[in-house]
């Protein structure tokens, strides 16, 4: 159905030796092109005149026209007003702006040869940078620590208790899932090799040594740097975008000694308990896999298991959860209390800290690896 007034475009050819006239009327507003349908047309018109230079343009008929209609007008003059043009006293206004915002340049930013070693050094200061916000976290921990042990009645241990039962018991239900799959790949992955030179018994070697020693420690933190590290992270980044952390400062409440030291405390208390609970739902997976592909009975995997494993490769699996524990709470605070309070850097802060605490787990478990070479064999 066309509706009143709709947009027009009328050109008039002139004889020979004569230049063409271009007579628009109508509603020339955003509404009015859409409902029409004539844009496209009205635009291939426009597209056709604009490199005649000598075209005389009347759009002191139009009903009405909006910043839309007008950039149409603008596009097809080539940026710039034509010689011989008639407007009404009301668009004058409006070209006018057109034509002062189309003289704004934009600034290009000059590409120079010294770019990559600017942004090279940009990230060796922003990595050092880190490195000292890290350090003073580790000293002011440890100072909320001792000040801890000499003042135990006034301790945060409704914080430590909420912690670990967030960080720690929470985190049972994904980490016996994940523990028990793997044991189940391991182990079936395992059997059909050692059944192929006849080394079945030794399943239990292999399966025991490498899930406490390696799989179980490593897989526990990566799965509580994913879920509980990043609780951490928004937690203080949502306190730093409410306020929170500055209206603590102005209590005189120490963001270390009721923020910090009680999630650091709370993982290095349930990463090795959690490191257990992976071990042994990762051995059980392993167990039914070699029941089922081997016919290994769960009995016989039960008494070779002690002597498979020496018992230093258990201590050593629950020294690393402490420790990655521990660096899993330091990586997620020091990010959160970097957020700034815009919606913008709490997504980014949170992506970078699980990030940053997964690379440091598998680091600190290298360093491990590289220490106690000699150990547990």
């Amino acid at each position: 159905m066309p509706i009143e007034n709709a947009p027009t475009l009328t050109i008039h050819h002139a004889d020979a030796g004569g230049s063409p006239a271009v007579v628009a009327s109508g509603i020339w507003q955003v509404h009015a092109l859409a409902q029409s349908g004539a844009i496209k047309s009205l635009s291939a018109s426009l597209a056709s005149l604009k490199d005649q230079a000598a075209v005389t343009w009347d759009l002191s008929q139009l009903t009405s026209l909006d910043h839309i209609g007008a950039q149409m007008f603008w596009n097809a003059w080539g940026k710039q007003r034509p010689a011989q043009l008639k407007l009404a006293e009301r668009q004058e206004e409006l070209f006018s702006r057109i034509e002062e915002a189309s003289r704004l340049q934009v600034p290009r930013e000059r590409k120079s040869r010294l770019n990559s070693v600017i942004v090279l050094g940009r990230g060796v200061l922003s990595f050092f940078e880190h490195m000292h916000g890290f350090i003073r976290l580790i000293g002011q921990v440890v100072q909320d620590l001792g000040r801890f042990v000499r003042h135990p009645r006034t301790g945060p241990w409704r914080e430590v208790s909420a912690n670990i039962f967030h960080s720690g018991f929470q985190a049972l239900g994904i980490t016996a899932l994940v523990g028990f799959l793997i044991g189940v790949v391991l182990s079936y992955l395992c059997a059909q090799q050692l059944r192929a030179y006849g080394g079945d018994m030794f399943l239990v070697n292999l399966l025991g040594m490498s899930v406490i020693r390696e799989l179980g420690p490593l897989l526990a933190a990566i799965l509580v740097a994913g879920r509980s590290g990043s609780s951490i992270t928004a937690q203080l980044g949502v306190m730093r975008v409410t306020e929170e952390l500055d209206a603590m400062l102005v209590m005189g409440i120490s963001h270390g000694y009721r923020l910090i030291m009680p999630k650091a405390l709370a993982l290095a208390i349930s990463m090795p308990l959690l490191v257990v609970w992976t071990d042994s739902m990762a051995l059980l997976g392993g167990m039914a896999a070699a029941k089922v592909e081997l016919g290994l009975s769960a009995r016989y995997f039960l008494q070779e298991l002690p002597d498979a494993v020496p018992f230093a490769n258990y201590v050593i699996g629950l020294l690393k959860g402490t420790t990655f524990g521990v660096l899993i709470a330091l990586v997620s605070c020091h990010y959160g209390l970097r957020i700034k309070p815009n919606t913008e850097s709490l997504g980014r802060g949170t992506t970078t800290s699980v990030v940053t605490a997964i690379t440091v787990v598998i680091l600190a478990d290298a360093v491990f690896a590289i220490i106690f070479s000699e150990v547990g064999f």
